[in-house]
């Protein structure tokens, strides 16, 4: 900075036009467009070449023939539920107790936490204990499904289980109790005489909100000895 004030940066440059081809020496020189280019020519051919290019895609594209799609959903499924089949039309994301419950009507099949957590809703499927609110009804087509309406004998006698269940006082509020007799039942089939530990682990799988484990778990060994 000097007397005369702040430096000036325009100083360094010659004065006139920053554009030459408005100066008075660009005559000479080649304009960036032809002069006689209008706005209304300029969209005109933007709009012109766009279509050139779309229309070249269609043109030199290969056409195929349109098809369906074969891989269709099998919505129809048959079921085998305490020895009775039934023939449904099920969604490919519905879920073992919701059909079980709702399609079919035996409510025995409880929907608890919903996450395969807490065991009310478990059923056999061949024999095997699964949880059938995490079970889609699709992937057991063709599989022998017990609930607990089908553990009791034909002419309504309770199974063994059952009233040993009922003598111990397993059932509190009796929501667990379903997948209690189911879990109970299956253990017996395959190993007819528990040690405690293993009735204990049969049954682990199950959330009794009561707290009435020992209950069951006496039920479960009084009726290994009435099998």
């Amino acid at each position: 900075m000097d007397k005369y004030g702040p430096y000036d940066p325009t100083i360094d440059y010659d004065p006139g036009p920053a554009i030459k081809e408005i100066g008075p020496c660009g005559d000479d020189i080649k304009p960036w467009k032809p002069l006689h280019m209008s706005r209304r020519n300029f969209l005109r051919g933007v709009v012109c070449s766009g279509t050139v290019i779309a229309g070249a895609g269609y043109l030199f594209s290969t056409t195929t023939s349109a098809r369906a799609d074969a891989r269709a959903v099998e919505r129809m499924v048959s079921l085998t539920v305490n020895g009775r089949t039934h023939r449904l039309d099920v969604p490919p994301n519905e879920t073992l107790a919701t059909t079980i419950r709702y399609r079919i009507g035996l409510t025995g099949t409880k929907i608890g936490c919903n996450q395969a957590e807490c065991g009310a809703c478990t059923v056999m499927a061949d024999g095997i204990t699964i949880y059938s609110c995490s079970t889609l009804t699709h992937r057991v087509r063709g599989r022998e499904i017990v609930t607990v309406e089908g553990v009791a004998h034909d002419d309504g006698t309770l199974h063994p289980v059952q009233q040993a269940f009922i003598d111990e006082i397993g059932p509190q509020c009796g929501f667990c109790t379903p997948g209690q007799v189911v879990s109970a039942v299956a253990l017996l089939n395959r190993n007819p005489k528990p040690t405690i530990d293993e009735a204990r682990q049969a049954l682990s799988g199950n959330i009794c909100r009561c707290g009435a484990y020992d209950h069951y778990l006496r039920g479960v060994m009084k009726a290994a000895e009435r099998v």
